[in-house]
């Protein structure tokens, strides 16, 4: 499960963005990727491991909601419901 948020651009400003991954490890475990920056500048890379995939997929949704109440709007999903 995927998904693209980012901000809109500011007068003079880059656009920031956060992209979500939650995907499964070899071992049966949930890992979700939180990456964040800037359009063009360096990213940051969150890690976060789940034994459960129902905690893993409320970190996500958690996540998602309070990056969308944050100003982010969602431009490209994958997987996600």
């Amino acid at each position: 499960m995927r998904i693209y948020m980012q901000t809109n651009a500011e007068a003079g400003e880059t656009p920031r963005y956060v992209q979500l991954t939650l995907e499964q490890d070899l071992l049966g475990g949930w890992i979700l990727l939180r990456e964040s920056g800037r359009q063009g500048g360096r990213a940051t890379l969150r890690r976060e491991v789940f034994l459960e995939d129902k905690d893993a997929i409320a970190a996500f949704e958690k996540t998602r909601d309070s990056q969308i109440k944050r100003g982010y709007r969602v431009v490209f999903t994958q997987g996600a419901a």
